[in-house]
């Protein structure tokens, strides 16, 4: 099993192999929009997942994520699909409650065994946040994927979207972001084991602990920030809360050795290139942010933490660090100082 590197059979590492978000929103928005009075998170605000209501008092939460190996280690493969997948739920302040496997294989090529510790990781993670896994799709192809569609449930009294924040909000990061750089590093021999592994240790750890903390607070907004970059989340709930906001670029707390790789061009995500590229038109860089910072918040990062914005009195009862802050202004667009 340890023979084959899987990295090597795809085109990007994780949530790096996104399409680009400028070229997926127009094309989501030109989609029609649901007049069902019970669908209470739709896609109009580019939200981490759809809000069914049951009833007064339920709700489901839905989602679906899935991607190409970001690491070699099948076990660990699926373990951080899983958590990244289960992200999105907590994100919403909901609890995961059921999900399916979502696979692309070549059984021919890379054999059922490896399938398998995919898989278990995949299970152990599920499992570990109190849900089910009570089935699956698999499909036969050459690059390998895997991912899970997770049903959640939460009271629409307790919902947290991306579209609350309110000016003046303290911007609280839950993890440190940097993972599109190391495993990009890992995938052209630049990355070391020790740093591999501090990644790993951040991309399949369970927002749920920060989640329940969010909802503790009275989180006014709440995002994950993954294959986007912190920015292009960051952008997702400021247009979808009418603000403006102003980080610290030096505030960004980023995976122990990231930013050292990201000195060399070369452990550029192809996907935090394309966040760059969409940054530049929200977000702007006083003169005294250095590249690799500006490298660092559009790093297309993989299973990431949960960006939270709260009053700043209540900001200290997260876990994580406080950023930056939500401001009046042209909404969506973003400061980095």
């Amino acid at each position: 099993m340890t023979a084959v590197k899987l990295t090597s059979l795809s085109h990007g590492a994780g949530c790096a192999c996104k399409v680009p978000a400028a070229l997926l929103a127009p094309l989501v928005q030109a989609l029609p929009q649901s007049a069902d009075p019970n669908l209470l998170v739709g896609t109009e605000t580019s939200d981490d997942a759809g809000v069914y209501r049951l009833r007064e008092d339920l709700a489901l939460v839905q989602t679906a994520d899935f991607f190409t190996p970001i690491v070699d280690d099948a076990y660990d493969f699926g373990r951080i699909a899983a958590t990244n997948a289960l992200s999105d739920v907590y994100a919403m302040g909901g609890r995961p409650l059921s999900a399916l496997n979502l696979v692309a294989w070549s059984v021919a090529e890379l054999g059922a065994e490896l399938l398998g510790e995919v898989l278990r990781g995949g299970y152990d993670v599920v499992s570990a946040a109190g849900a089910t896994i009570v089935g699956g799709h698999t499909i036969d192809d050459p690059e390998p994927k895997y991912g899970l569609a997770v049903t959640g449930v939460i009271d629409p009294a307790d919902l947290i979207t991306n579209a609350g924040g309110q000016a003046g909000d303290a911007l609280v990061l839950t993890k440190p972001v940097g993972a599109g750089a190391v495993t990009t590093a890992l995938k052209k021999g630049l990355a070391d084991e020790w740093t591999l592994a501090r990644a790993v240790e951040v991309m399949t750890e369970l927002n749920a602990g920060a989640a329940e903390a969010a909802q503790a607070v009275g989180a006014h907004a709440m995002t994950d920030v993954t294959g986007f970059g912190l920015l292009g989340h960051l952008h997702e709930l400021t247009l979808a809360s009418g603000v403006s906001a102003v980080i610290g670029a030096t505030d960004v707390p980023a995976i122990e050795g990231a930013r050292e790789l990201l000195e060399d061009e070369r452990a550029i995500a192809g996907g935090s290139r394309n966040n760059r590229r969409y940054a530049e038109e929200f977000a702007s860089f006083a003169a005294g942010v250095d590249e690799i910072n500006r490298r660092l918040v559009t790093d297309a990062m993989t299973s990431g933490g949960l960006l939270v914005a709260v009053s700043p009195d209540r900001a200290a009862e997260l876990p994580g660090v406080v950023i930056g802050r939500l401001v009046d202004g042209e909404a969506g667009t973003i400061e980095v100082m």
